[in-house]
């Protein structure tokens, strides 16, 4: 018998007025929805690429947490970059975050993001047998 889906929630304003959840744990994967660098419904780091990212890296491992994983169990991640020339600093900051786990990643370069101050969001899968 399968285990059931688990969801779980940030308090994100988002995730009620659009119905997801933060992250969703099903059977041995944790699939983390977008994160910025909203905090406590403020965008953090106004104008620093590389803020951001570390920031909603934070986000999402913390969702991460509350499934029980952390970044070792990270398998892929996703960077929607608003602006071409900060993809190098997302970039690094990707690399901090997660040094030698080396998941599978995607970077896009994107028109807009839902707040103009945001200029990056990620995605987290994670998987644990």
């Amino acid at each position: 018998m399968s285990a059931p889906v688990r969801r779980i929630s940030s308090g994100g304003p988002w995730e009620d007025a659009f119905g997801y959840s933060r992250a969703v744990v099903a059977g041995p994967f944790v699939l983390v929805s977008g994160c910025t660098a909203t905090v406590d419904g403020e965008v953090q780091h106004i104008g620093d690429a590389y803020e951001q990212t570390r920031t909603a890296f934070g986000v999402a491992l913390d969702a991460l947490a509350q499934a029980g994983l952390g970044p070792a169990d990270v398998v892929r991640t996703r960077m929607y970059v608003k602006h071409a020339v900060d993809t190098e600093t997302v970039g690094a900051a990707h690399r901090e975050v997660f040094g030698e786990v080396r998941p599978a990643a995607t970077m896009l370069v994107i028109g807009a993001l839902l707040d103009p101050r945001m200029l990056v969001e990620v995605e987290v899968d994670a998987y644990r047998p």
